[in-house]
């Protein structure tokens, strides 16, 4: 059995981040677990057709975190990336037009733009009717109900999940706000009113794909990492970790970055903390290459379209120097309308089993008791599985430097 002060499962980003700042503050005995060949979890890339190919989707840096991309660029220097502003679009109503779509909805022609617009006035939240506490009903007394049935409900459908009402309310402060009196100047000026989605402006590096990052990162920790080593046993009395391969180490302080729902058993937790995390839901995603360039300057694409397999479209010719064609992300369970197209020849595809944390209700009421019990035994969650929120890899940094500080004082 080995001994360490600190036992990191996982080393995605946030694992990473948590582990370099724990070397930079002078600790030697911490170790990283990792049950891949190689660091970045769902930020790793590969070659695919000559360019990089993110498998886990579309990862970006943003530029909205100052103190986490000065921490980053130590790794990876500033003058490797090239800054973006985000060009993102939506295939919608036979037309492809700006996102968010309420702040674009003056792309549209004349007819389409009053009917959207009268839509949005109609609204709950701009009628005074009371807040809803189901998901489907949320969209549409937020947004209005063309824009529900056209745009936002078969989207998230397509993302995560066939029964929407499964999901809660309380993580929507994520989508861009954007009232309906901006709505109307955006349709009188021609040009988007309101809080900007994530990412409006976002690095990518020029000559690598974004998980060149977290290998340079995995490089400076030396024999801190070990690969290979899946974590599947977790003894919260003993804080003990039991690897598939039959390894066992032992921590003052254990941080998992991985899914809880990837331990087969846990020893030491109430029973009902430990059946509560069944009900930690996610999405299996498979990202796809298709070797063709598009005709557009855009970086993103959402497709609602319910008779389109994917839910949205990466253009890597407009991000990627150098590249050609473009990736798509589809749900596992849709995958299947691909067809003949699966087998098609220069088509590559990855699928991510744990893509995407579900805002299932009860979810944050299941996060708060099992962090809660974990944190008074020594074991922290931490990132987008250890705290099962869907968190992109700047906030995940932000965190793991926050732990980082928090455990050394």
């Amino acid at each position: 059995m080995e001994k360490v002060k600190y036992l990191i499962l996982g080393a995605g980003p946030a694992g990473l981040t948590l582990a370099n700042r724990l070397k930079d503050q002078e600790e030697t005995s911490f170790l990283v677990l990792e049950k891949e060949l190689e660091a970045g979890g769902l930020c790793r890339s590969v070659m695919v057709d000559g360019s990089p190919f993110d498998i886990g989707g579309g990862h970006f840096l943003d530029v909205r975190r100052p103190r986490v991309n000065e921490f980053l660029f130590r790794f990876m220097p500033e003058e490797e990336w090239e800054l973006f502003q985000r060009d993102s679009r939506i295939r919608v109503d036979g037309e492809e037009v700006g996102h968010p779509l309420e702040a674009n909805i003056w792309q549209f022609g004349l007819e389409e733009q009053v009917a959207y617009l009268s839509s949005i006035a109609r609204a709950g939240c701009n009628s005074g009717q009371p807040m809803p506490d189901g998901f489907v009903e949320w969209i549409t007394w937020k947004l209005g109900q063309r824009i529900a049935d056209h745009y936002m409900l078969p989207y998230n459908q397509k993302m995560f999940a066939d029964e929407l009402n499964e999901l809660g309310t309380y993580w929507l402060d994520k989508l861009p706000d954007v009232g309906f009196e901006e709505t109307l100047l955006s349709c009188l000026t021609h040009k988007p009113y309101g809080k900007q989605p994530g990412h409006a402006s976002f690095y990518y590096p020029k000559k690598y794909g974004y998980g060149e990052l977290w290998l340079r990162m995995a490089k400076e920790l030396s024999n801190n990492i070990l690969y290979g080593e899946e974590a599947v046993g977790l003894s919260c009395e003993n804080r003990q970790v039991r690897t598939k391969e039959g390894a066992v180490f032992e921590a003052e302080k254990i941080i998992t970055t991985v899914p809880w729902r990837g331990f087969w058993e846990i020893t030491g937790m109430p029973e009902e903390i430990k059946g509560m995390i069944s009900g930690l839901k996610s999405s299996a995603i498979e990202t796809r290459y298709i070797p063709e360039n598009l005709d557009t300057k855009a970086q993103w694409i959402y497709v609602p379209d319910s008779e389109i397999p994917y839910h949205r479209i990466l253009v890597r010719h407009n991000f990627c120097q150098g590249s050609k064609g473009y990736w798509t992300e589809t749900r596992k369970e849709r995958t299947g309308m691909f067809g003949k197209a699966a087998g098609k020849e220069g088509i590559t595809s990855f699928m991510n089993e744990f893509a995407y944390p579900l805002n299932t209700i009860g979810k944050p009421e299941i996060m708060d008791k099992l962090l809660r019990f974990c944190k008074s035994k020594q074991i922290y969650g931490l990132g987008r599985w250890g705290e099962h929120c869907h968190y992109n890899s700047d906030l995940v940094v932000e965190l793991g430097m926050k732990l980082a500080q928090r455990l050394a004082g």
